[in-house]
């Protein structure tokens, strides 16, 4: 069974204001995601930072992109997208 992916409404507002190749690697991470799970070790500069939350780096560079997603609901594989946007407003 997939995982499913949602967003808060901050993070689809962000989204929306991302650069195109941002875009793009974060709609890579989210199917990353929907088949293998939150854990994404693979992607760069991942991290666990608490107990089911997890971020990496979508871009590097100036400025770097960041996405934050938090699992809550490990019965149903739920994960939930908190954060997609420049590393300098990152809610760690």
């Amino acid at each position: 069974m997939p995982w499913k992916i949602e967003f808060t409404r901050q993070a689809r507002k962000q989204v929306d204001r991302l650069p195109a190749v941002v875009k793009t690697a974060l709609a890579a991470l989210v199917m990353d995601m929907q088949e293998n799970g939150p854990t994404r070790g693979d992607w760069p500069n991942y991290s666990k930072l608490t107990k089911g939350r997890h971020h990496c780096h979508l871009r590097k560079g100036r400025p770097c992109y960041v996405a934050v997603w938090q699992v809550t609901d490990k019965e149903i594989k739920l994960i939930e997208v908190q954060y997609a946007g420049t590393h300098e407003n990152t809610p760690y």
